[in-house]
């Protein structure tokens, strides 16, 4: 898939970049309150996750389940938050748009209407001192460290009201703001993968003691190492893409694309291109920058679940130019 280039000239670009290079201090609105119970929970979950390696948690259903998984539930960040909720990259049936928001919270990447109105706040910020998480502060700051501390500016109900007006409007998305409902998914979800391994090890060998182990398996390998897994991919957006990687576009940020976040994330890696074109539910610019994402988002308009697509801009250029 081709698209008309913006090749980066080697003056004005190199001036621009710099300026944009330059290092940040963080959010102004950052004013140093840690949120201590939100951090212990992010490393709580990476402690968990280090029972992996324990030989007996250890099955080829829960590696299965684990490779499975990071696709699956990554989906519901990429396709569903990012792609279909976010940037309206195309349509889809309510109920099916509700069944990949539950997905969605079974990453524990916060509610859907927060976790858009920080990208899209993010996209009207990029790369300057309001932005949540440049990584022109650090690394470890777009990565994870700005989720640790209280940020006034995106932490408040008018926040929500501003930049997520339209997933507020939906009764299912506003309940999910007000009760703790999208905990109780994720726990309920993790569970069921412990009480399904229960039920089929104790099934198939005939022992309590096998059922637990396969029932933890299942959820060692399923949901703790696969949410740890599917947070750093999604993190590595906000970092990797911001500092390492080639650029298709002038665009006044700093998005590169950058092939192994791509490769990790079925196609988000290409964030250059993203940046340049918000709204097309590809970041597929040349040929051989494959978007995962974007093939299976065809695959469901086949099969009648999502509709009307939005192709890439020069598309729409094109379009807008016919008489």
């Amino acid at each position: 898939m081709a698209t008309h280039q913006h090749p980066i000239s080697d003056s004005s670009s190199a001036t621009k970049q710099k300026k944009k290079r330059a290092r940040l201090a963080r959010p102004a609105s950052v004013r140093g309150k840690f949120l201590w119970s939100y951090a212990l929970m992010v490393a709580s979950l990476h402690l968990a996750a280090l029972l992996v390696f324990l030989p007996w948690l250890f099955s080829w259903t829960g590696l299965i389940a684990l490779l499975v998984g990071i696709h699956v539930y990554g989906q519901g960040i990429t396709l569903c938050y990012h792609r279909l909720l976010t940037h309206h990259s195309f349509k889809t049936h309510k109920w099916f748009e509700r069944l990949w928001v539950v997905i969605s919270l079974c990453s524990m990447q916060d509610t859907p209407a927060r976790w858009v109105a920080n990208h899209r706040f993010h996209h009207s910020h990029s790369d300057d001192q309001p932005d949540p998480h440049s990584p022109l502060v650090s690394f470890f700051w777009s990565h994870v460290g700005w989720l640790f501390y209280r940020n006034d500016e995106i932490h408040n109900a008018s926040m929500l009201q501003k930049h997520a007006r339209d997933i507020l409007h939906d009764p299912f998305y506003m309940k999910l703001e007000k009760t703790p409902l999208a905990y109780f998914i994720y726990l309920a979800h993790a569970v069921l993968y412990f009480l399904v391994g229960l039920t089929i090890g104790w099934t198939v060998n005939g022992s309590l003691l096998a059922g637990t182990q396969f029932g933890l398996s299942l959820l060692v390998w399923g949901v703790l190492v696969r949410t740890v897994v599917v947070w750093h991919i999604t993190w590595s957006v906000n970092s990797l893409t911001h500092l390492f990687g080639y650029r298709n576009y002038e665009t006044n940020e700093g998005s590169r694309n950058n092939w192994f976040v791509a490769l990790i994330s079925f196609g988000e890696g290409w964030h250059n291109n993203h940046h340049y074109d918000q709204v097309a539910a590809t970041s597929q610019h040349r040929w051989w920058e494959i978007d995962i994402i974007y093939y299976e988002v065809k695959l469901l308009e086949k099969l009648g679940l999502v509709y009307d697509i939005v192709p890439p801009k020069h598309i729409r250029d094109a379009r807008r130019a016919k008489p």
